[in-house]
């Protein structure tokens, strides 16, 4: 029964440079070992611009390779999301880059609207449950934190939860932090699993400032890591011991309601 190592990145973001950023978080995590999953934000080598048509990148652009080598380097999964072009569509899609070199991905589904993403970006409508290690983990992107159907847990045929931990990346501002805080808490404490949230800092390009608040949390919802406002690159251990302990001890997952979630769709009130 293996615990998992988790290398949190809370940064600030070079606006709308690719380039600048690979080398700032190259630089950032030179000394980073020992760990199983690396986390970056939400459009991490952009910021959150809804400019896809100059920097959205292909499926196999400069960033799949950095993010190749580095998991490769670091023998560490390597997950965030970057603006990404398929299809003659775009997406705001987290990319989960094993060490072996597998890329496995999840378009956000939830996207938005205040800023125009859903003009912009194309939703996803297909979920990811990651295996590594002894874990399941099911990275999700941002705004998707406010709808909790997207992300519920549930029991599967042979009696295990679906996963075991919620990563999510953002670019999450601070006149909303309040919010980004409790839910990541309800998020963990209703699907009795771990709850890793990562937050940029610092001002975007359009003067929208971000005060990070990245957080891990245990199934019963206590705080376990919480980094504020300012550039943080920290390595944290959850335990699966802990993880199995509550579920057995509350089995409040076997008691909740059965749904299939279909397609994402906009309906119209009469």
């Amino acid at each position: 029964m293996s615990n998992l190592r988790i290398t949190i990145v809370q940064s600030t973001l070079c606006w709308e440079d690719a380039a600048a950023n690979r080398a700032m978080f190259a630089q950032k995590l030179q000394h980073i070992s020992d760990t199983d999953v690396i986390i970056l934000p939400e459009t991490f080598t952009t910021g959150f611009s809804m400019k896809p048509q100059s920097l959205a990148e292909q499926t196999q652009g400069n960033t799949v390779y950095w993010m190749k080598q580095l998991a490769a380097e670091k023998n560490a999964v390597v997950t965030g999301s970057i603006i990404v072009e398929e299809g003659n569509k775009y997406y705001n899609r987290l990319l989960w880059v094993q060490p072996d070199g597998e890329v496995l991905k999840y378009d956000k589904r939830h996207l938005f609207s205040l800023t125009g993403e859903d003009k912009v970006m194309s939703p996803g409508n297909s979920k990811l449950v990651a295996q590594l290690t002894d874990w399941k983990i099911r990275p999700l992107i941002c705004y998707d934190l406010r709808f909790p159907v997207w992300s519920r847990n549930r029991l599967m045929q042979n009696g295990e939860a679906e996963y075991d931990a919620l990563f999510y990346v953002a670019n999450w501002p601070e006149r909303r932090s309040h919010a980004w805080k409790q839910l990541l808490v309800a998020r963990a404490i209703e699907n009795q699993c771990y709850v890793v949230g990562i937050n940029r800092v610092g001002n975007d390009g359009n003067d929208i400032y971000h005060c990070g608040d990245s957080l891990v949390i245990d199934p019963l919802g206590q705080v376990l890591f919480h980094a504020n406002d300012e550039e943080v690159v920290h390595t944290i251990e959850i335990n699966r011991y802990n993880l199995l302990s509550v579920r057995q001890q509350f089995s409040f997952l076997a008691d909740a309601d059965d749904f299939e979630l279909g397609a994402k769709h906009k309906f119209k009130s009469h």
